[in-house]
């Protein structure tokens, strides 16, 4: 039986980026997509891509010394170019038919595939402190981390006279 191959997802990380990895990625993609087979009709005219790439490039330039004006006008082409390699972003997914060659070629990076992982056991957690609440009545109970643990469930009851357990109650601790 033949395995499935999974489906190349573009690394789509721009909110991320600074402006200068926008230009760096832009500038991949243009020069991956000119002239290249297997992708003969891109969404996004490459020379109007090139334009577009140029004017942040030179915005940012600009845009060092600090008028609001230059900075919101890069913003602006910032996010036009964001647009256009969105675009190609879809259209190299779906040109390269899975093949990561040819995704490549086109200058995106692929976005790392999930691997299925089993869940791991945790340490067992264990109370570092407990001491008295600036509330009567009340308990501040530190718990020392366990690793991979996001939070932990505190049983609690209170004792009676006899000193058998009354009824327990579960409290959520996230931090």
């Amino acid at each position: 039986m033949a395995e499935k191959q999974k489906p190349i997802k573009p690394l789509e990380n721009y909110n991320r980026m600074s402006d200068h990895d926008i230009v760096a990625r832009a500038t991949a993609v243009e020069t991956g997509l000119t002239g290249n087979p297997n992708f003969p009709s891109p969404p996004v005219e490459l020379p109007a891509l090139k334009t577009a790439i140029d004017t942040l490039a030179a915005l940012i330039a600009e845009s060092l010394d600090g008028s609001k004006k230059v900075i919101a006008q890069k913003k602006k082409q910032r996010v036009v170019v964001i647009k256009m390699l969105k675009l190609l972003a879809r259209y190299a997914e779906v040109m390269c038919k899975d093949d990561m060659a040819i995704f490549k070629s086109s200058g995106f990076e692929a976005a790392a595939t999930q691997v299925s992982t089993q869940p791991q056991p945790i340490d067992r957690p264990g109370i570092r402190s407990i001491s008295h609440a600036p509330v009567s009545g009340g308990l501040v109970i530190r718990v020392k981390p366990s690793r991979k643990a996001r939070s932990h469930v505190l049983r609690i009851a209170q004792i009676s006279s006899g000193g058998l357990p009354g009824n327990w109650i579960e409290q959520l601790a996230t931090s």
